[in-house]
Formats: C-alpha cells, sequence, structure tokens
C-alpha cells in the first residue's frame, strides 16, 4: 500500500513538472527512481500483466492528476517576474538530488575513460535536439490530415517524453503545438488530445523497448548516457545567476528541490 501511494505521488511530479518547458519527465522519472521501472512495465507489459498494470495505472493517473493541477499553477510561476529564478532553481535542486542515484544504477566502481566519454554522448544528444529549428506543425486541419499530423507529432514528441534530458514541452514548442496543447487540455478539447495521445502511446512502446533491451544488456554505457542527458537538461532550466535578495531565496529553493529527492529516494529504499 505504501510503495503504491508513493508510485502516485511519483506520478503526481512528473505529470505536474514535464508541462514546464526546458523540464524533462523522463529526467524526473529518472531522478525519482521510478524510470526502469516504468520502462519494463511497458516495454514487457505480458511478462506479467497484473503487476505491470497495476504500476501503469498508478503512474499514469498520478500524472493525469499532476497535469490537471499542477501544469497551470507552475506555468503561472515561471512566467512571474518574482518566483520564475526560484521556481527554477528548485528544479536544479531536484535535478542534482537525483544524479547519486543515476551513478548507482550505472554500478561505477572505479574510474575509466569510457565513463566521460558516454556521458559526453549524452550531452551531445541533448545539445543536437536544442538546435533543431521549429517545424510550425498546423494542428488545426482537420479531418484524417489533421489526425494523422497530430498521430506523427505524438509518436515523435514520444521520444522526448521517454528519453531523460529531452523536455517533450520544448520538443512540441518546436513542434508548434505547445500553445494548442495547454488549452487543449485545460478544455478537455478531445479531437486534439486523443490522436495526439495515441501517437504517444505508439512513440512510447516503441521507444522503450530499445531502451530496456540498453539498459539490461549494456547498463553502464545506457546510464551514463542517461546521466549526460540529465545533466545536458540543466542548461535548458538554469535561469542565470541571481542577484540581491533572489541569491538566498534561490539557495533555498535549490536546497528544498535536492532534499525533496533525497527524502523521495530514502523512502522508496532507492538508496
Amino acid at each position: 500500500m505504501r510503495n503504491n501511494i508513493i508510485t502516485v505521488l511519483k506520478g503526481l511530479i512528473v505529470g505536474g513538472t514535464m508541462l514546464v518547458p526546458g523540464v524533462s519527465g523522463g529526467s524526473m522519472m529518472m531522478i525519482l527512481g521510478i524510470y526502469d521501472r516504468v520502462v519494463s512495465a511497458v516495454s514487457s507489459f505480458f511478462k506479467n500483466v497484473r503487476e505491470n498494470l497495476l504500476l501503469l495505472i498508478l503512474f499514469v493517473g498520478g500524472a493525469g492528476v499532476g497535469m490537471l493541477l499542477f501544469a497551470k499553477p507552475l506555468l503561472s510561476l515561471i512566467e512571474n517576474e518574482f518566483w520564475r529564478m526560484p521556481t527554477l532553481y528548485f528544479f536544479l535542486g531536484a535535478v542534482a538530488g537525483g544524479i547519486p542515484l543515476i551513478l548507482k544504477q550505472a554500478k561505477v566502481e572505479r574510474f575509466s575513460w569510457k565513463i566521460p566519454v558516454w556521458i559526453v554522448i549524452g550531452l551531445a544528444v541533448v545539445w543536437l535536439c536544442s538546435l533543431l529549428p521549429s517545424a510550425g506543425a498546423d494542428s488545426r486541419q482537420e479531418g484524417i490530415a489533421g489526425m494523422a499530423a497530430l498521430l506523427l507529432a505524438g509518436v515523435l514528441a514520444a521520444i522526448a517524453l521517454v528519453l531523460p534530458g529531452i523536455s517533450v514541452s520544448s520538443f512540441l514548442l518546436m513542434l508548434g503545438l505547445y500553445d494548442e496543447m495547454i488549452l487543449a487540455i485545460s478544455e478537455l478539447y478531445l479531437p486534439f488530445l486523443v490522436p495526439l495521445g495515441a501517437g504517444l502511446l505508439l512513440g512510447v512502446i516503441l521507444t522503450t523497448k530499445i531502451l530496456e533491451y540498453a539498459m539490461k544488456t549494456y547498463p553502464q554505457p545506457a546510464y551514463l548516457m542517461i546521466l549526460g542527458f540529465v545533466v545536458g537538461s540543466l542548461a535548458e532550466v538554469f535561469p542565470g545567476i541571481p542577484s540581491g535578495w533572489e541569491i538566498l531565496l534561490c539557495l533555498v529553493t535549490l536546497a528544498a528541490g535536492f532534499g525533496a529527492i533525497r527524502l523521495l529516494s530514502t523512502l522508496t529504499g532507492e538508496e
């Protein structure tokens, strides 16, 4: 029962933060210690249907509630001149709090020249994704063409959703769909949400198969690249260096983000 409640809580956190541009849902899943479990549950669903279905219902349900409850308040904080920098420093602290867990999963026992190479490869992938130009996808098309465009956009966004360090919100901004997605969620506009959601589901299934194989067959390179993804995502979140009174407030929110993730890791036995 306790583990189920914590799974829902982690879903709430991921769902509430993933719609903030620059914040990666995959990174949040990784630093919360639930990433590999969710990937395995999707990729190997039929190996243990009951257990995997329960995990996905709890996590996805929590994420859905988190999106509805926290996405708008968080976006309001990001857009508010007073709270923007402290809020982003909270996310920076949360990312930093999850790094020890990723290193533990990578099972690094001694230093090797390969370690920084894999991390740099992960950093490079995130950097290259940040260089992608805006596609300006037209989601206002009607009929089959519009649904097909949204379905394809969902598949592409799923890659950003699953891979840590790549913000699905930033990716949707590049596709020209972010504002319409936020509006559709707030209004529960199903003609937009259903095809986009179906594409996301299809893309997630395809992506998790590859990720599960990599994490099981080549765990150290896989997790070190993921660490590179996560560290690379800091550049998207970093709001600059605070000044004046903001320094103290940002230090407090930075520590709060770090402490919150460490506490969750302790409660779930990840440490």
